[in-house]
């Protein structure tokens, strides 16, 4: 097999939620396989510094372009920014999310708050707005302009709590308390992103642009050390994710050697919904 299959060179990618612990290791992978890279998140100075790290680090070009993906302006104006430097996009990672879980303890998203029962709309309502209607966003706006030019490969992540129902045991401290829950927003979320990933392979696919997402196990960044173990034991290959772990998938997504897949859910979670 030859591994022009798996280049990216003279082809330009565009990550959301690019600064964040997966979003920078896609823009590697991205970047080691010779792509042009698009770093995109809310903050100008964070996604101007890593476009920097990333041309520094692997001899590539890259532009970080601040943007906030639930707003149609602002993905509008990062779309034109992508244009007017690299000529178009060929590959979208819509990988910008919210999970209470990491990101809201300080919001008070934790505990009886964050249960079913109790859960606040405003934080559902933000999770739908992120997570889906982000990805909804950018495929609608880059999506059109890949149609259009007749190629693109769109890859949207979702996660195996789009697939199998979240396991609330593993968030049971050894003293039987629980503190955490995992919320209802985010496994719908992902749930709906692997459907609109289906929706768009079919709506597009004569167009020559497909689209795929990528569904990734627990990734450890961390945590608790009772909740790596219990996390470890509950999956095949007995440990959680290295951030590292995804970046192969996401090249082979990106690139030539998926040519013939679409409306695919890659899972890559050390055999997590096998059992």
């Amino acid at each position: 097999m030859s591994s022009n299959l798996f280049s990216l060179h003279g082809k330009t990618a565009l990550i959301t939620g690019a600064v964040g612990l997966l979003g920078k290791q896609h823009c590697q992978a991205l970047a080691e396989a010779g792509a042009n890279v698009v770093v995109t998140d809310l903050s100008a100075k964070a996604t101007q510094a890593f476009a920097a790290e990333l041309k520094e680090e692997h001899r590539t070009s890259a532009l970080g372009v601040e943007a906030d993906i639930t707003d149609p302006d602002s993905v509008q104006a990062l779309h034109r920014a992508a244009i007017g430097r690299f000529g178009g996009v060929d590959v979208l990672v819509n990988n910008a999310a919210v999970d209470d879980v990491v990101r809201d303890v300080s919001k008070g998203a934790s505990g009886d708050v964050i249960r079913l029962e109790n859960y606040p709309l405003e934080l559902w309502r933000r999770s739908l707005d992120v997570n889906l209607t982000g990805t909804f966003l950018c495929s609608q706006i880059i999506g059109s302009e890949m149609a259009r030019r007749g190629r693109g490969s769109i890859i949207n992540i979702a996660s195996t709590y789009g697939v199998v129902a979240p396991d609330q045991s593993l968030y049971k401290k050894p003293d039987g308390s629980q503190t955490f829950f995992k919320s209802p927003a985010y496994p719908a979320t992902k749930a709906a992103v692997i459907s609109l990933t289906r929706f768009m392979a079919a709506y597009w696919g004569r167009a020559g642009v497909r689209v795929n997402s990528l569904s990734p196990g627990g990734v450890e960044n961390s945590q608790e050390n009772y909740f790596v173990r219990n996390y470890a034991a509950r999956t095949p290959l007995g440990r959680m994710a290295d951030p590292g772990d995804y970046k192969g998938a996401i090249v082979f997504l990106a690139s030539d050697a998926s040519r013939y897949m679409t409306g695919a859910n890659l899972v890559v979670d050390g055999g997590w919904t096998a059992w």
